[in-house]
């Protein structure tokens, strides 16, 4: 099973995209587990909350591949991941702990999207930095050039990224195919 996460700044479509995705392949997703903590312990946070939020990703990606492995989908959607606690925590608290470092280094995803900011800010009590959104894609950007992750900029109106996003799924999915029957991809 492949799967591909989707990151990005604040307010990029991250959601959005996502969700459009699984629902077109019919497979799990992942959703983003920081709004739900968000949601319930408040927008304020700390350190150990950043922490939480990483582990409660985790938990909910692993249930997501096992759902997904049980009913043999072809390709697993997750709304964010680890580089997106890194990224807060090293902008909030300067400094990401050790842990998430080492789990974001040994992470696989067989496509990371980066959603670019050309989306308009779409206020939202849990979003904090509308004026530091290209610096903030800038920053994504080098860390999975950093990382030589499979990544791919989408960019573009809601239905341009959906469209950028299936044909990148499935060009990843026709080489997964070719893999397994023995051919090149």
């Amino acid at each position: 099973m492949l799967v591909v996460a989707v990151t990005g700044p604040e307010s990029t479509g991250k959601t959005t995209l996502s969700r459009q995705l699984a629902a077109y392949y019919h497979t799990s997703w992942v959703p983003e587990y920081a709004r739900a903590y968000l949601e319930e312990n408040g927008p304020d946070y700390t350190l150990p909350d950043l922490e939480a939020i990483a582990r409660g990703q985790l938990e909910a990606e692993a249930r997501a591949v096992t759902e997904a492995q049980a009913q043999s989908h072809a390709v697993l959607l997750a709304d964010t991941d680890l580089l997106v606690i890194k990224v807060w925590a090293e902008h909030a608290f300067g400094h990401c702990p050790s842990w998430i470092l080492e789990r974001l280094a040994q992470q696989h995803y067989d496509l990371v999207l980066l959603l670019s900011v050309d989306l308009p800010w779409e206020p939202d009590p849990l979003r904090e930095h509308p004026h530091l959104r290209q610096h903030f894609f800038q920053v994504y950007q080098q860390a999975l050039q950093d990382q030589k992750v499979n990544f791919a900029v989408i960019s573009g109106t809601y239905d341009q990224r959906f469209n950028q996003a299936r044909l990148l799924v499935d060009e990843l999915l026709l080489a997964d195919k070719q893999k397994e029957a023995g051919g090149q991809p």
